[in-house]
């Protein structure tokens, strides 16, 4: 927690620190995430009843888990901090070419072996061995875990199968979305979502200053589960856009660095969405993953600006998606990390992805922002878009939960074997739940911590603002005597939302303005009716103390 809080800083989250306090950030992080380790392996013993060596692969996603790759058998737990199931595709790195995967009921789960594309050997060095990846779809359970088990069988050939240059489109596509491809640049060209038949032309590519990287080849894999073409723009710039069984987004995978200075120049990487969308200079932007604000290229809402600094000036912080729209489609792209963003032109976004400079740009770091990486050659970066087209109206009911779902995505943990119980007499566990039942898909388990033995503080948040969605921005009622399943609820006191006094003790200021010329505007608040039974509305968060007795 307190490396979490020093990470909070602002210099920490941008990467604009010298070099050395950089490293003293991810050392306390390190720190951190080792005892968290540590916490939820016994946890999970102590949940599931197997005594195992629990595997953290911190790399998985360049394909690094050096104790999995060649076991002959194995199992992957899920943990999923959501107060909702999800559906997750996992990709395992392995030697082996074919697998049996089993969910927790033991039912056979489909799956795919693909080898390990070439970017990513290039990424990890020497760091991982492994020639393909296992992948197969999991769900998880609501603030819980889900075991499933892997066995390797005998091998086969497994193939890449490349594209054939040649004129025209090339397309992906699964139940929802289809995303073609030009082949004579290499670019997507255009996206369709097959459920409202909507059409968008979108070009989307990786610039620094004035200059483009060009997309030199393409290749494409199509599994049953999945489909993905590759992109190669530069030795230091890749991507793969992919496309997942039933999903309702195209996923970008993008690969950059170490961003090459033999030129003497610094370089700021961008990725951009050009589209014919008439924007009229609007875009929009999250707030710490919460409310949307809009932004107005060259504007500021309390004076008349004078723009110096057409880009800089436009450029604003994205925590977790930006969007452009008009008056019925909506183009959003979410981000698995905060990066700057805006659209400098009507109908395009970007978001920086990385920059590398060589000089102090004399405003306090003292040197200039050119992190070495992990070979002493310049930083790599691996990252990830999520590409939404949806209507206007319907836009909210997917980035507001697969935002959520990308934040707090499940967490991969192995172990060698099939699972041994600490007592021959007692089964193991391989799929846990903490709530009787899940929270409606509005809402937010955003804090369960233990208070005292018989106390906790929970916090619960309505995650969609008033009127962005006709399904869920409506209030929710919550029986939270009925909501765990691990104790029972004796009683419920509301808190401040700092849970340092009672909410019945709070007693606001109420400011004045000199001529009270503006009122303050509040939407209508449905009451509660009962101190167990608690109505959420729009955007609302709310705190409790519940105290309990443990079943």
């Amino acid at each position: 927690g307190k490396a979490m809080g020093v990470a909070q800083h602002h210099d920490a989250v941008s990467g604009t620190e010298k070099q050395h306090v950089a490293d003293d950030y991810a050392k306390k992080l390190a720190k951190g995430w080792d005892r968290c380790e540590v916490l939820v392996s016994n946890a999970l013993a102590s949940l599931s009843g197997l005594k195992q060596n629990f595997i953290f692969c911190n790399k998985l996603n360049i394909s690094v888990c050096p104790r999995i790759e060649d076991l002959g058998q194995f199992t992957v737990t899920l943990y999923n901090p959501l107060a909702r199931a999800v559906n997750v595709f996992v990709r395992i790195p392995v030697n082996g070419t074919r697998y049996t995967v089993t969910d927790p009921k033991g039912s056979s789960v489909l799956n795919q072996i693909v080898p390990v594309s070439d970017s990513t050997k290039a990424v990890r060095k020497d760091r991982g061995n492994a020639v393909n990846e296992l992948v197969f779809q999991a769900r998880v359970a609501a603030l819980g875990f889900s075991t499933y088990s892997v066995s390797r069988k005998s091998d086969s050939a497994v193939f890449r199968r490349p594209l054939p240059r040649r004129k025209g489109a090339l397309k992906i596509e699964n139940e929802y979305i289809r995303v073609l491809f030009d082949t004579n640049t290499g670019l997507i060209s255009k996206i369709d979502n097959l459920q409202k038949n909507l059409s968008l032309p979108v070009t989307q590519s990786f610039y620094w200053d004035k200059y483009q990287t060009k997309c030199s080849f393409l290749s494409i894999l199509q599994t049953d589960l999945f489909q993905e073409v590759y992109q190669n723009f530069s030795s230091w710039c890749s991507q793969t856009v992919r496309l997942y069984k039933k999903q309702k987004f195209v996923e970008l995978e993008w690969t950059v660095g170490p961003i090459p200075i033999r030129d003497n120049i610094g370089k700021e990487v961008i990725s951009r969405f050009d589209t014919p969308l008439k924007t009229d200079g609007i875009f929009y932007t999250d707030s710490n993953g919460r409310e949307i604000l809009a932004r107005r290229r060259n504007y500021r809402p309390t004076w008349n600006l004078s723009q110096t600094e057409p880009v800089a000036g436009n450029y604003y912080p994205v925590n977790s998606r930006i969007y452009i729209k008009d008056g019925k489609i909506q183009l959003t792209v979410l981000t698995d990390r905060s990066q700057g963003g805006s659209s400098i032109k009507d109908g395009s976004l970007e978001l920086m992805v990385h920059r590398r400079l060589l000089y102090d740009d004399n405003r306090g770091v003292g040197e200039a922002l050119s992190e070495p990486g992990y070979d002493g050659k310049g930083l790599i970066v691996r990252g990830k878009h999520l590409v939404f087209l949806e209507t206007v109206d319907d836009s909210a009911e997917l980035h507001r939960l697969q935002a959520q779902a990308e934040y707090m995505a499940p967490w991969t943990i192995m172990a060698e074997g099939a699972g041994t119980p600490y007592s021959s007499h007692l089964n193991h566990v391989s799929e846990f739940s903490a709530l009787k039942e899940e929270l409606p898909h509005n809402l937010h388990l955003l804090t369960l911590a233990q208070w005292d033995s018989h106390s906790f503080l929970i916090r619960l948040e309505h995650q969609f603002e008033l009127g962005e969605s006709s399904v869920y921005s409506k209030p929710v009622t919550v029986d939270l005597t009925n909501l765990f399943s691990a104790f029972e609820i004796t009683s419920v006191e509301e808190m401040s939302l700092g849970f340092n006094q009672r909410k019945d003790d709070v007693s606001r200021l109420t400011w004045k303005t000199v001529q009270e010329l503006h009122s303050v505007k509040t939407a209508s608040r449905h009451k509660d009716t009962s101190k167990h039974m608690v109505v959420l509305n729009p955007m609302e968060i709310r705190t409790f103390r519940i105290h309990i007795r443990h079943q």
